[in-house]
């Protein structure tokens, strides 16, 4: 039998939606994917097989089953294991476990072997996509549920395992089971706390007066700045305390940059209220700085997005703003 659910990854910032299909057929066991998965989808199938043995479904490895699993587009790599929760809903399907309209639902997550969901990378962009594309909820484990609360428009259930999902989609009642709850979603204005501006006051620096009045320059104006001097003498003070002199956040903006760190990986399912400062080591490569590799990853300037990046070299140090 035939399944087929909807999911998505992160591409560089760009969001690639991607049809997990599976079918399940008649002959010697296999459990096979296809549509240039990476090493780590590969690797899918084992936790998915323990997942859903250990969520009390018939694993995929029991009995003789040919079992195909699809990522379309098939011409675009795959990579992560946000589709784990995916294939094991669009499995459970197959083989008539659960029965659910996978329409208009999209599914993220990855899946640990006793059947919980640990959070992944790239949500915030991911459901934001969602919501132009027309999907109408979102299922993902609960550690990325406050980011992907900022978008409006969508539904969010947040769950905390494979079973809880299940629960929810063929609308049983399993005792001791909590039920899924929709996601609060998130004021258009978010306050920003002092202590998520960072660590230096720019108000505590004594002395420096030309270039602490050059520093606000700077941050009034989005310019960027060039700091010369023998080590000691508060430069790289002067740096970090840029942020908490410039504008807060609005609430697209902290969309937008949390977006850009949700997809590194780097906010942990955190919500970045405050300009961001980032100061690479003077000897990172240039794909660490400026982005890319061969699976394409922002890197440091796109880090530093509507905040501050800090480059130290020799005795110079730059501050850019933007």
């Amino acid at each position: 039998m035939l399944a087929k659910v909807h999911s998505a990854q992160i591409i560089g910032l760009e969001t690639c939606l991607v049809d997990v299909e599976v079918d399940v057929g008649r002959g010697l066991h296999s459990f096979s994917i296809v549509g240039l998965p990476d090493k780590a989808v590969e690797e899918a199938k084992e936790r998915i097989n323990a997942a859903i043995k250990n969520s009390g479904f018939i694993p995929p490895q029991k009995g003789n089953k040919k079992i195909t699993v699809s990522l379309a587009p098939a011409d675009v790599k795959k990579e992560g294991p946000i589709f784990d929760l995916a294939i094991a809903l669009a499995n459970l399907a197959a083989t008539n476990e659960i029965l659910f309209n996978p329409r208009g639902r999209l599914f993220l997550g990855e899946l640990s072997l006793s059947g919980e969901l640990r959070g992944v990378r790239g949500v915030l962009s991911i459901v934001e996509h969602a919501a132009r594309s027309g999907f109408e909820e979102v299922f993902l484990p609960e550690a990325n549920a406050r980011e992907a609360a900022l978008i409006r428009g969508i539904k969010i259930f947040p769950a905390q395992n494979l079973r809880m999902i299940v629960a929810h989609l063929s609308d049983r009642n399993i005792e001791g089971l909590p039920r899924i709850m929709l996601a609060e979603q998130s004021p258009t204005e978010i306050s920003v706390q002092p202590e998520t501006i960072g660590s230096v006051n720019f108000f505590d620096i004594r002395g420096q007066e030309s270039a602490k009045r050059a520093v606000e320059i700077a941050a009034a104006g989005a310019h960027h700045i060039a700091m010369s001097g023998p080590p000691g003498t508060g430069k790289t003070m002067l740096a970090k305390s840029l942020p908490g002199i410039l504008p807060p956040l609005s609430f697209p903006e902290t969309i937008e940059v949390t977006g850009i760190h949700s997809a590194t990986g780097v906010s942990e399912g955190g919500i970045v209220t405050a300009p961001p400062f980032r100061s690479p080591h003077h000897t990172a490569s240039y794909v660490s700085i400026v982005g890319g590799g061969s699976w394409p990853k922002p890197g440091e300037v796109t880090l530093a997005h509507r905040g501050v990046l800090f480059l130290e070299v020799g005795l110079e140090r730059e501050v850019s703003t933007f």
